[in-house]
C-alpha cells in the first residue's frame, strides 16, 4: 500500500474533512501544487480554487471548492480556509447569480480599490464553485 498522511481541512465553523490521503493538489498563489507523504515542509498561501485529494488506497480523487487560505505541510497537511464545499452542496444557480452580480458591479466600479478586489475575489470564488459542481477542471481534460 502507498504511503499516506493525514489531511485536515479546517474552516472557521467546522472541521470540513479529516482523513488519510496519498496526494493533495491545491491552487497556491503561483499555480497548482501537489503534495505527497514525506514532502518538504512548507507553508503556502492558497487562492480560491479546487482542492483535489486521493484518499489512501483509492485510485479516485475527491474534489471540493475552497475559498483561499493557507496550507501547512509537515508530516501531515492542514488546510485553513474561510469556506469549503463538496460538489453536492453547491447551489449552481446561486453561484451563477453571485458571479454575474460581481461582474455587473465591475462594469461601473467605484474608486475604492478594496471594493474592486472584493468583486474580483467573488468572481473567482463563484467560478471555482461552478467548476467544482460540474466536476472540476481536471475532469474536463
Amino acid at each position: 500500500m502507498a504511503r499516506s498522511m493525514t489531511l485536515e481541512v479546517i474552516t472557521p465553523s467546522k472541521l470540513f474533512y479529516k482523513g488519510e490521503v496519498q496526494l493533495v493538489i491545491v491552487r497556491t498563489l503561483t499555480g497548482d501544487e501537489g503534495f505527497m507523504p514525506r514532502h518538504t515542509w512548507a507553508v503556502k498561501l492558497l487562492n480560491a480554487g479546487e482542492l483535489w485529494f486521493q484518499e489512501a488506497g483509492s485510485t479516485d480523487f475527491k474534489i471540493a471548492a475552497i475559498a483561499g487560505g493557507f496550507i501547512d505541510v509537515k508530516e501531515n497537511i492542514i488546510i485553513f480556509t474561510d469556506a469549503a464545499e463538496w460538489p453536492e452542496d453547491i447551489d449552481l444557480e446561486r453561484a451563477i447569480r453571485e458571479k454575474e452580480k460581481a461582474e455587473n458591479w465591475l462594469k461601473n466600479p467605484s474608486d475604492d480599490d478594496s471594493e474592486i478586489a472584493r468583486a474580483k475575489i467573488a468572481i473567482l470564488k463563484n467560478l471555482t464553485r461552478m467548476h467544482v459542481k460540474e466536476g472540476g477542471h481536471r475532469r474536463k481534460r
